[in-house]
């Protein structure tokens, strides 16, 4: 008997008592409730998320690639925030998690100092408990960044936020109220860039108005989340922050002793294949399209040729 059989059999044997428990939280689009997964008992892996839907997206990804490589797995999505749900895989109940790798270090390292992408990565990977580890983290992001349209950085040939200071025009930043304060603010852009930038409040987190704003050419430079679907829709382009002025926000899993290195591999190539642009994407397909999150990791899979 092969090693994924054996695990199958006794897996399906362990689950029987709460059978009908999982089969419900097994569609991954719904709510379920972790102690019908069994987590922890070295046979299923519980696979959670955030109650946010691009989180969800990744979640059942990772949980579909697993199931295609012959493991049992167990849905427990739509947690609640960090202080919830971090408690839950500390404790066991759920073995594998997509996380974002700078919130998630700032909740075990508040006073970390790392803002870069492979800083971030190497703080957290000693920054986690016993029993968890972070496995490779992926190109995708989900964080706030400069955003200017595409048209403003081709005639200015601005890709990072370094360029804008060669801008031979007036500069209006544009965000919520509580960014002119922030160190990312421009207090922040001119002391690291060395880029004077008037501020313009827009009070929707980087929305359909502050979108409309750029596009009017109202302000030039927007804060907006990277995975935000405007700007996969309006063919806006994130600007680089070499110098870390926001923290770090990539894509990673957490995962508990009970996801062998097989199952780790499984997900680490998942990750290999997930960008920044393609998780735009596949929230484009979730919030214009209305897909659930089964159908678009499905299809996602199949494409990347990863089942």
């Amino acid at each position: 008997m092969t090693p994924t059989l054996r695990r199958r059999l006794s897996a399906a044997l362990a689950l029987v008592p709460a059978l009908a428990l999982a089969s419900a939280c097994g569609g991954g689009d719904g709510d379920s409730d972790p102690l019908s997964a069994g987590g922890g008992d070295g046979d299923t892996i519980v696979v959670g998320s955030q109650d946010y839907y691009s989180n969800e997206i990744i979640a059942e990804i990772y949980a579909q690639a697993l199931e295609d490589g012959g493991y049992d797995v167990a849905r427990d999505f739509r947690n609640g925030q960090r202080e919830t749900y971090l408690p839950e895989i500390e404790e066991g109940n759920i073995d594998l998690f997509p996380e974002y790798t700078g919130p998630v270090l700032q909740y075990w390292e508040p006073d970390t100092e790392a803002r870069l992408a492979d800083d971030v990565y190497a703080a957290l990977e000693e920054a986690v408990p016993d029993g968890l580890r972070v496995l490779d983290q992926s190109d995708a992001t989900d964080q706030d960044a400069y955003v200017v349209t595409r048209e403003f950085s081709e005639e200015y040939g601005v890709t990072s936020a370094a360029d804008l200071a060669d801008v031979p025009v007036p500069l209006t930043l544009g965000a919520n109220s509580e960014a002119e304060s922030r160190p990312n603010g421009p207090q922040g852009l001119s002391g690291t860039y060395g880029v004077d930038v008037d501020f313009a409040p827009i009070e929707d987190g980087g929305g359909p108005l502050t979108v409309q704003a750029l596009k009017d050419d109202d302000i030039q430079i927007a804060i907006i989340y990277t995975a935000t679907p405007s700007i996969a829709q309006e063919d806006l382009v994130v600007l680089d922050d070499p110098e870390g002025l926001f923290l770090a926000s990539n894509v990673v899993p957490l995962a508990s002793d009970n996801v062998d290195d097989e199952a780790a591999a499984i997900i680490n190539e998942v990750n290999a294949k997930l960008t920044a642009d393609g998780l735009r994407e596949l929230n484009v397909q979730s919030v214009e399209d209305q897909s659930p999150a089964s159908t678009i990791a499905k299809e996602w899979l199949e494409e990347q040729g990863l089942v």
